[in-house]
Parts: C-alpha cells; sequence; structure tokens
C-alpha cells in the first residue's frame, strides 16, 4: 500500500510542476502584452502630437488670417493672441505627453507584476513539488524502510 502513496505523490508532484509552469507562462504572457500596450501607447502619443501640430497649424494660419483681414497689423493685440496660442499649444502638448508617459508606466508595472506573479506561482509549484516527493519518500520509509 506505502508503495501506491508513492507513486500518487510523485504523479502529484509531477502535475504541481506542471501547474506552475503552465502559470508562470500564463503571466510571463500577461507580461508582454502588457510590454506591448506601452509601446502602442508611445506610438499613439507621437501620433496625437504630430495631428495636434497640424491642427494647431491650421489654427494659427486661420487666426493669422482673421487677424490681417480685420485690418490690424501682426503686432501688438494680433501678435499676442498668436503668442497666447503658442503657448496654450505647448501646454497641451506637454499634457498629451504626461497622460501617455503616465498610461505607459502603468502597463509597464503591470507586466513587472505579472513576471513576479509568475515566478511565485512557479516557486509555490516548487514547494509543492518537493512536498509531494518528501511524503513520497515518507510513504516508503515507512513501510519498507
Amino acid at each position: 500500500m506505502g508503495w501506491v502513496t508513492a507513486v500518487t505523490s510523485v504523479v502529484a508532484a509531477q502535475q504541481a510542476s506542471a501547474t506552475g509552469k503552465y502559470n508562470q507562462a500564463v503571466q510571463e504572457r500577461n507580461a508582454t502584452v502588457s510590454e506591448q500596450e506601452a509601446e502602442r501607447l508611445e506610438q499613439q502619443n507621437e501620433f496625437d502630437l504630430a495631428r495636434f501640430d497640424q491642427q494647431f497649424s491650421q489654427l494659427q494660419g486661420q487666426t493669422k488670417t482673421a487677424i490681417l483681414k480685420s485690418g490690424a497689423q501682426l503686432s501688438g493685440s494680433g501678435l499676442n493672441i498668436m503668442r497666447y496660442n503658442a503657448e496654450q499649444a505647448e501646454i497641451e502638448k506637454d499634457i498629451l505627453t504626461y497622460n501617455s508617459k503616465v498610461a505607459q508606466s502603468r502597463k509597464l508595472e503591470e507586466a513587472n507584476f505579472a513576471r513576479m506573479s509568475g515566478q511565485m506561482a512557479r516557486m509555490e509549484a516548487r514547494s509543492a513539488q518537493l512536498g509531494y516527493y518528501a511524503q513520497a519518500g515518507q510513504s516508503l520509509m515507512t513501510n519498507y524502510g
């Protein structure tokens, strides 16, 4: 009867090892996905900034045209409006970049956490595996030793 317990314990140890490897692989995949999402966020930020620059250029052109059409000179108030628009555009671009960096950092942190979770799952499986092997050894020693 002791060998049945030992064999069962060895099978359980192998299953624990397989489960740990699987869980670690799943978490590694989750980490890779999070890293890819961070890269996508960076690319999206670059696209958003380029689109913003294009829209801002159009706005500045329209503003300049409106100022000149009104008969005003591109000095004084007109120049102040264009300078104010440029300052606000830089602030808006900084906000876009900041928000993108925060989102990227979150994704990279998710990746780190997934990897740590995978390593923990693997270590827990190793611990369970060793316990099952010890149980098998103890069963054999008790019955045949």
